[in-house]
C-alpha cells in the first residue's frame, strides 16, 4: 500500500466527517446491509446503511432474548465510547433494554465506558453473585474512523462472545430487521427512570483495583514522568483519578473529546483512524514523546495500547514480546504450568522468548475471544494479539479481565521501567541480541472471489516440502496449533523460522498477508511475492 502524502499530518477539513449527516442517517436512514458479526461485533457506518438505529435496536433485542435463553438473570452492563454514533446507539440500546425489562447498569453521569472496564465490572459482579450472572454490551467500533459505529456483546465470562453466541444473535437480529414491529422500545426519558435501569460509578472500582494487577506503588516510587494521549477515547476521564489515587506524575497531553476526531493526524492511508499502534496516527504524541520518561496512547474503547519508549513508538509485536518476558520473570505467584496465549500472526520472537523462559505457547486464530476461556480458568497467564491488544492475570494469579486492556498494558510498561531501570525498547533490544531480529509486515489487498476460492481450496499438507523464497516449507496449517480452531486461512512456516499467513479480513472485503523474516527487509519482499504465487498462483 502506497503511503498517503498527508500521512501523519493533521486532518484537513475535507477529510473530516459531516456529523449532522451522519447522525441524521443513523435515525432516518434505511438499513442497506444485514447485521454481520466479525471478529469484534457488528460494525458499519450509517452513511452506508450498515449501522442505523434499526440495526442497534434489533441487535439489542436479540441480545436480550439470547441472555434470557441462557438463563442470565443478573444485570447487563451497558457502555459506550466517544465515536459520533456511539451515544445515539447507547440511547437506542437502553430504550430497548428497558422496554424488555432487562436489569441494566450504566455508568454514573453517563460517563464513557472503556471495554476493559466493562469486562472488569462483569467479572467483579459474577464473583460476588454467581447465581445471578451479569453480561454486557459495549457500543464501539474500536479504532475505526469517525463515521463508523459498532456494537459487541460480552457474555458472563467477560470477554468477546464466541461464534455460537454471535451467530445466534446475528440470525435473530436479522429476523427482527425484517419485522421491526416486533422490537420493543420506550422513550429515553422513561428508560432512564425505569426501575430496571441503575447508574453506578465505573471509574472508582476500576481505578482502585489496578493495584491488584500492576505494581502501582513501584511506579509511584520511581517518580517516572509519564505522558498519555487518549486519542479522544473513552478512558480520557479515567487517567486523572488513576494518577491522583496512585500518586503518578502523569500528563494527559490531549484531554479533548471530539466525536469527529478532528484533532487526529491521518493514518498511513490518509484516513482518520485512532490506531495507537500506527506512528502516523500517533504523530502528535511522538512530537513530544521525548519530554517524558515513557509515553503511551490508547484507541477509543481503550482495549489497545501504543508505547512510546525512547521517543519512538514500539512495534506492537516487540512490546508484546517484551511484556511477556518481563511478566514471566516478575510474577512469582502465577501458576507454573500455565501457558502464554498469542495469535498465530503475532511475531515468532514471542515463541522464542516463551520457550526460552521454560513456558509453553498457546497459539490461536486471530481474535481475542480465543483467549477468554484460558484467562478465565487461568490456564493462560497472558493473551495478546498482533494488533496491540492484550490482557494478563492479577499479581496473585487470579483473573483480571477477559477482554483486551489498554490501561494495564500501558501501566505495565511503566512498572517494568520502574523495577528494572530499563525502558521497554531497551529490554526488547536485549531480547533480539539473544533470539534474533526480525522484519514483520502486513499487506492488505482487495479480495477477489478467485483468491478466496484458491485460499480455501489449498491443501496445507501438500505445501510441506515445497520451495518458497529459496527455502523449504517446514509446516503449513489451516488450524491453530493451540486449540485446533480453523484459522480462516493458511499459515506457512519455512526452515529458518520465517513465515507467512493469508486470511480474509473479518471486517472488510480484503485479503490480509502477514509476513515475518529473519533475513532482512529485502528477503521479506521476496517472501511476499512468492507466498502469493505459492498459494494463490499469482
Amino acid at each position: 500500500m502506497a503511503l498517503d502524502p498527508l500521512a501523519g499530518q493533521l486532518a484537513p477539513f475535507y477529510k473530516t466527517v459531516n456529523l449532522a449527516l451522519l447522525l441524521s442517517e443513523y435515525y432516518e436512514g434505511e438499513p442497506a446491509a444485514p447485521v454481520a458479526f466479525g471478529t469484534s461485533g457488528h460494525r458499519g457506518s450509517s452513511l452506508k446503511g450498515a449501522f442505523n438505529e434499526p440495526h442497534v435496536a434489533a441487535i439489542t433485542q436479540a441480545v436480550a432474548e439470547y441472555r434470557r435463553s441462557q438463563g442470565h438473570k443478573g444485570p447487563l452492563f451497558l457502555g459506550y465510547d466517544t465515536h459520533a454514533l456511539s451515544e445515539g446507539a447507547w440511547r437506542t440500546a437502553l430504550e430497548v433494554l428497558a422496554a424488555l425489562e432487562v436489569p441494566t447498569i450504566i455508568s454514573q453521569d453517563r460517563e464513557y465506558s472503556p471495554t476493559p472496564v466493562i469486562s472488569f465490572m462483569i467479572l467483579e459482579h459474577n464473583r460476588q453473585h454467581p447465581k445471578t450472572l451479569a453480561d454486557g454490551i459495549i457500543i464501539t467500533p474500536s479504532h475505526n474512523p469517525p463515521q463508523d459505529g459498532g456494537l459487541k456483546y460480552n457474555p458472563p465470562h467477560g470477554g468477546p462472545a464466541d461464534v455460537d453466541a454471535t451467530g445466534w444473535i446475528e440470525n435473530r437480529a436479522n429476523e427482527l430487521l425484517k419485522n421491526p414491529g416486533a422490537i420493543k422500545r420506550l422513550s429515553l426519558k422513561k428508560a432512564l427512570k425505569a426501575p430496571t435501569t441503575k447508574a453506578e460509578n465505573f471509574i472508582k472500582p476500576f481505578t482502585e483495583a489496578l493495584g491488584l494487577t500492576v505494581d502501582m506503588e513501584a511506579i509511584k516510587g520511581a517518580r517516572l514522568k509519564l505522558g498519555t494521549d487518549p486519542l479522544g477515547g473513552s478512558g480520557v476521564h479515567f487517567w486523572t483519578p488513576i494518577a491522583e489515587r496512585w500518586g503518578l506524575d502523569l500528563t494527559i497531553v490531549n484531554p479533548r473529546v471530539d466525536p469527529g476526531f478532528t484533532f487526529m493526524t491521518l493514518d498511513a492511508d490518509g484516513v482518520i483512524r485512532m490506531d495507537c499502534s500506527s506512528p502516523f496516527a500517533m504523530a502528535n504524541l511522538l512530537k513530544i514523546g521525548s519530554k517524558f520518561d515513557l509515553a503511551f496512547g490508547n484507541d477509543p474503547d481503550f482495549d489497545r495500547h501504543g508505547i512510546v519508549s525512547g521517543g519512538k513508538l514500539m512495534n506492537p509485536n516487540h512490546y508484546l514480546a517484551t511484556a511477556i518476558f518481563y511478566l514471566i520473570g516478575h510474577r512469582p505467584n502465577w501458576p507454573q504450568d500455565s501457558k502464554i496465549g498469542k495469535t498465530l500472526v503475532s511475531s515468532s520472537i514471542i515463541n522464542r522468548v516463551v520457550t526460552g523462559a521454560g513456558r509453553e505457547v498457546y497459539e490461536t486464530p486471530v481474535g481475542f475471544k480465543w483467549f477468554v476461556p484460558g484467562l478465565l480458568d487461568r490456564f493462560l497467564l497472558f493473551g495478546g494479539e498482533e494488533s496491540a491488544g492484550a490482557s494478563f492475570l492479577r499479581l496473585d494469579g487470579s483473573t483480571w479481565t477477559t477482554d483486551k486492556d489498554g490501561f494495564c498494558m500501558t501501566l505495565l510498561a511503566a512498572e517494568m521501567m520502574a523495577k528494572t531501570g530499563r525502558a521497554p525498547h531497551e529490554i526488547y533490544q536485549s531480547l533480539t541480541d539473544k533470539y534474533g531480529s526480525t522484519d514483520y509486515s502486513r499487506i492488505d489487498s482487495p479480495l477477489s472471489d478467485e483468491d478466496k476460492k484458491a485460499l480455501t481450496g489449498t491443501d496445507a499438507k501438500s505445501l510441506v516440502g515445497q520451495k518458497c523464497a529459496d527455502q523449504t516449507v517446514a509446516e503449513a496449517w489451516t488450524r491453530a496449533p493451540g486449540n485446533q480452531a480453523p484459522i480462516g486461512g493458511l499459515k506457512v512456516v519455512l526452515d529458518d523460522g520465517s513465515w507467512f499467513a493469508l486470511r480474509p479480513s473479518g471486517t472488510e472485503p480484503k485479503m490480509k498477508l502477514y509476513l515475518e523474516s529473519y533475513q532482512g527487509p529485502e528477503y521479506l519482499n521476496k517472501l511476499a511475492h512468492e507466498a502469493q504465487a505459492l498459494v494463490l498462483g499469482k
